[in-house]
């Protein structure tokens, strides 16, 4: 799983027929403290995720694994939207 913050939408008026009804976002990759890296991934969402918020994002084969995906050309998908970063017993990122 990888750590990544939404920055933005990706709009396809032609995708494959198979995957209806999903948007895609533009995620940076970050850490578990939120410290933006250079990159970028473009991924499906598939909880509801919004601008600025950190998520978790599967990809490769893992991705392909929901209900939504299986079977379909999906490499990276939003699988959670992050509330809470703990390391060693201390709290290093909150959404709040």
């Amino acid at each position: 799983m990888i750590f990544g913050k939404v920055t933005g939408t990706v709009v396809s008026t032609q995708k494959s027929d198979s995957i209806t009804g999903t948007k895609y976002l533009l995620v940076q990759l970050c850490d578990h403290r939120e410290k933006l890296k250079n990159g970028y991934i473009v991924a499906l969402d598939l909880v509801g995720a919004g601008p600025g918020e950190m998520v978790i994002i599967a990809q490769g084969s893992s991705a392909r694994q929901t209900d939504m995906t299986y079977q379909k050309p999906i490499d990276a998908v939003i699988a959670g939207i992050v509330d809470l970063v703990e390391e060693d017993g201390v709290t290093v990122f909150s959404k709040s």
